[in-house]
Parts: structure tokens; sequence; C-alpha cells
């Protein structure tokens, strides 16, 4: 999948054109095989893709247009968000245009690549592209961004507990008077638990401030961030529900805050627990759960609806990818930047992946040898003779 992620965008992967057209052909292979166990399972896969193709020529050309209108806004401003970051870090250093396209690329790569490999693209791309840029600058600036959107990520989550249908009026409603004690412990937990996860949150946020410190000048500016990264990351969330309510309203379901906000919720938790690339199947299932959850929206329609708008703003991502690369760099330039970044972001993420597999055996370790010395200690206690 990693190649198809980089044709589309001009990129020349390191690896030769006959091993990467070998794997995308086995690829393709083991799909017509699932495709086959599927039919012969009784699962009509060719009639439900053929209905989906209905439903999105059926999609009114404005809702398209629309839709990729306001996906390109909301890749163009978290760029802006970004360069508003690195041209603090690194003044007279950085340029915007090659900024915004170093994110879109990123963007695009992670509709086909597992684990987010695409936003280490493009944190390599911006040590390639800023003289003075260093790996943990780029992390920095990383990290900075990521203080609104763990912000907004809460404010989402917190209104969906909140917004459970019929949490409050259910469980409590007319029952108060019947049961008081009972209404009283509700409200008190629920109270707690609120505040819980706001704590929570709220030292994964100054945890993420602390971090990006180290190389993000810019939060020592409080102006500059609010007005140079917090809000064009904010204009960037609101366009990305813009674009989940254009869609929506494609397919009529009712677009209401409540609707936005559960297939929001419903996203961001399918890329946190996916593993696939784009969180593709998971990202259907959580949305599908949500409109039904909030919306009553039938499965098929619900199903229907995301598979669509991922298609769309997928393929739209990796379009406008490439013809930024094209104008910013040019076509060889292009290829060579981000085949560079593409290679250096494999080994980052495989490095990282190493680092958290030794912590993890290490946890191990010190648990066994925790639970070892215990067993001792007992062992020695209960020998005849031991002091008490």
């Amino acid at each position: 999948m990693s190649e198809l992620a980089a044709e589309p965008a001009g990129i020349e992967a390191p690896e030769g054109r006959g091993h990467r057209l070998l794997k995308v052909g086995a690829a393709l292979v083991a799909v017509a095989i699932v495709v086959a166990l599927l039919d012969i399972a009784g699962v009509d896969v060719g009639g439900w893709f053929s209905d989906l193709w209905d439903q999105i020529k059926d999609l009114k050309a404005r809702t398209i247009v629309a839709g990729v209108t306001l996906q390109s806004l909301q890749t163009a401003l978290a760029g802006l968000s970004y360069y508003g970051i690195l041209r603090a870090a690194y003044p007279g250093e950085v340029r915007i245009a090659p900024i915004v396209t170093a994110y879109a690329v990123g963007v695009a790569m992670n509709g086909f690549l597992p684990a987010n490999i695409g936003t280490f693209v493009t944190l390599m791309m911006f040590v390639a592209i800023i003289p003075s840029a260093t790996v943990g600058g780029a992390f920095a600036a990383y990290l900075v961004q990521k203080i609104f959107f763990t912000i907004a990520g809460t404010f989402v989550y917190l209104y969906l507990f909140l917004s459970v249908p019929g949490s409050f009026n259910e469980n409590l409603g007319g029952g108060i008077k019947e049961h008081p004690v009972s209404a009283i412990v509700i409200l008190v937990g629920g109270a707690l638990l609120v505040v819980m996860l706001g704590r929570i949150f709220w030292r994964q946020v100054k945890k993420l401030w602390d971090q990006a410190k180290q190389g993000g000048v810019i939060l020592t500016r409080p102006t500059e961030y609010l007005t140079r990264a917090f809000l064009p990351s904010f204009l960037s969330w609101l366009c990305k529900l813009g674009v989940i309510a254009v869609f929506l309203a494609g397919f009529a379901i009712p677009v209401t805050f409540e609707s936005v906000m559960w297939v929001t919720g419903s996203g961001s938790l399918a890329n946190v627990v996916s593993v696939t690339p784009g969180a593709a199947g998971v990202t259907q299932a959580t949305n599908a759960l949500a409109l039904d959850t909030c919306c009553d929206v039938s499965t098929n329609t619900a199903v229907a609806y995301s598979t669509a708008q991922q298609l769309i703003i997928t393929a739209w991502n990796v379009l406008l990818a490439t013809a930024l690369v094209v104008l910013v760099f040019g076509w060889t330039g292009g290829k060579l930047i981000v085949g560079d970044a593409y290679g250096d972001a494999k080994e980052r993420a495989a490095d990282m992946k190493e680092q958290r597999k030794e912590k993890r055996e290490a946890k191990r370790a010190e648990k066994r040898l925790r639970e070892s010395g215990g067993e001792a200690a007992e062992a020695e206690a209960a020998e005849p003779g031991s002091s008490p």
C-alpha cells in the first residue's frame, strides 16, 4: 500500500519499479481472492460496490465541489498553522508554499499508509526544506500544533459523553422523586467522571506544552501563537466539520451539531484504534454506530455515506498533493524531496516502534524482578528459625 501512496503524489520510492509492480500485483490478487471468498460465502460484494457507485454518481456536483473545497481549505489552514510555528522557530528560512505542500503530502499519504507514516513524511520534509531545522525541532512543531487538536478532541469526547441520547431523561426523568438518593448518586458520579476526564486530558495538554517548549519558540509569544498557530488550526477544524456536514446532507442524513459531533468523534476513535491505511473499514463501522445512535440512520446509508466521503476526500487529497508538489518543487525535485522523506519516515517509524517494544519488555522484566523478589522474601520468612 505504501507504493500506491507514493505514485499518485509523484514519489519515486526507493525500491525498484519491477519490485513495486510485483507488490501491487500481489495486493490486487489478494483483494480478488477475498472478494471471491465473500461471494462464495453469499456476500454480494459486487452488488454492494455497484450500489455504492450509484450513490456516489447520484451525489450532486455541488456537493462534491463544496466538500473538496472545504477539504482544500482544511489542508491549507493546517499547513498555515505549521508555517506560523516554524517561522517563529527558524526566522528568515521558512516560506509558506513549501510548508503547506509538505503538510498536504502527509495528509495524502495518511489516506493510504498505516500508522500515520504520512505525518512522519511531513516532518522529514520540514527538515529537508528548512536549512537549520532538525528532527527535534520539526517534532516540536508537531507537538505545538497538536495542542489545539488535543483540546478540540477533548471537547468532542466530553460532548459525546454528555449527550448520550436519554442518558439523563431516561435514567432520572420522573424517577427523581421516587429515587432521590439514586438520582443524587448518579449526578455526583457523573460530575466526578467529567472532572476526572477533564483532568486526564488537561494533563495531556500540559505534557504536550512542556515537550513542545523545547523547540516551539512560538509558545513564548502568546499573541503570536494564538493568531498564527491556534487560530488557523481552529479554522481548519471548522472546515473539517464542514466537510462532514456537506456529505451528510448529500446522503440526506440530518445535519445537526449532534450528528456532526458524533461522526467527528467516531472518526477520531477509528484513527486511534485502527492499523489499516486511513482507518478504512473501522471508520465505516464507527460512523455507522454513531449515526445509528444519534440519528437512527440505517447501517447501509451510514456506511455508504462514510465510504463515499472517504473515497472522494482521499482521491482529492492525492490530486491536491500531486499538484502542489509539481508547482512548488517541480517534478524531479518533488520526487527527490518526498522520496527521501518517505525513506527517512519509514526508518523513524521503525525506530519508534522498536523503542516502544524495548520499553514494554523493560517494564515486564522489572515487574518479574519485583515479583520474584517478593516471592523470595516470603520464602525466607517462611523458613524455620527466621526472624519475625
